[in-house]
């Protein structure tokens, strides 16, 4: 006969024994849990010490987990720390980009303001000018240094006239049309102009080169007095040009003179202002510019 499927611990001696040795165990357990309760309601002083034993037992597990959690927390501030740093230098470099295009409009502003007053400066120098008027056009490619004017015989220019800029002078009327002018510029290689050193009377030639520089040549040949640096203005010999008015500024020696870069140079130059001949009557005998050009 086949034993039945399930077998009830009372056929087994060590199962009972188990059983009941767990119950006991569970009742015995209860009862000390009561106990303990009782007197933790009743006298609760009691249980401090067991406590700050088993607390200063568990005491390293929590300083380690209360580290652990520390360094989680700085770890995550720094790399919060790291971007939010990022987006503010990338916020600092838009705004140091935008403050440069500022300063790069408000010295823009400065220039125009400078290049106003200098225009406004012609209208209020001590000569009335014929005219003042707008540079139209220039040589590019041609060895000669020509501009043109958009004034003419209509606005009482005439050939011979002196040009200058809110700077000092630009060049002279060669041809006069209508409505329209042609000046030979400073720098052209026919250009003559009596100067003399701003600071004393060292009087000299400024000679166009055709190529953007003046070559100051001396009259009084010797021991070279001129320097680096040194303002040439006009003289007024001639009759021309009303003297003290600026030419260039010397930037090399050389054995008869020097080399010197104009003042008022013309490619950036808008307006200028067409004086009157300053002493018409000492050039009414000699041959007008025009006259001087074409017999070359």
């Amino acid at each position: 006969m086949a034993p039945p499927s399930k077998r009830r611990p009372g056929f087994s001696r060590r199962a009972q024994y188990g059983i009941f040795t767990g119950y006991v165990v569970a009742g015995i357990g209860a009862l000390v849990g009561a106990v303990l309760l009782g007197l933790s309601l009743w006298r609760p002083a009691n249980f401090n010490g067991p406590r700050m034993i088993a607390a200063d037992a568990v005491a390293p597990v929590g300083e380690v987990s209360a580290e652990a959690r520390t360094t989680s927390r700085g770890l995550i501030e720094s790399i919060t720390g790291y971007y939010r740093a990022g987006s503010q230098n990338a916020e600092l470099k838009r705004e140091m980009e935008l403050a440069r295009i500022r300063l790069a409009e408000a010295e823009a502003v400065e220039q125009e303001n400078k290049r106003l007053k200098a225009l406004l400066a012609l209208q209020e120098a001590e000569v009335e000018p014929v005219v003042v008027s707008r540079i139209v056009g220039s040589t590019a490619a041609s060895t000669r240094r020509f501009a043109y004017l958009g004034a003419g015989s209509s606005r009482g220019v005439t050939a011979g006239m002196p040009v200058r800029g809110p700077r000092g002078v630009v060049g002279r009327v060669l041809e006069v049309g209508r409505n329209s002018s042609r000046i030979l510029l400073l720098t052209d290689s026919q250009s003559v102009l009596p100067v003399r050193r701003a600071q004393d009377n060292v009087v000299a030639l400024a000679e166009g080169r055709g190529d953007g520089l003046l070559r100051i040549r001396l009259i009084n040949l010797g021991i070279n007095p001129l320097e680096v640096g040194d303002v040439f203005v006009t003289s007024g010999s001639g009759g021309y040009y009303r003297p003290g008015v600026a030419v260039a500024v010397v930037s090399e020696l050389t054995n008869d003179g020097a080399l010197a870069r104009i003042i008022s140079d013309p490619a950036a130059t808008d307006f200028v202002s067409v004086d009157p001949i300053w002493q018409p009557d000492a050039i009414s005998g000699a041959a007008t510019p025009v006259e001087e050009e074409l017999s070359e």
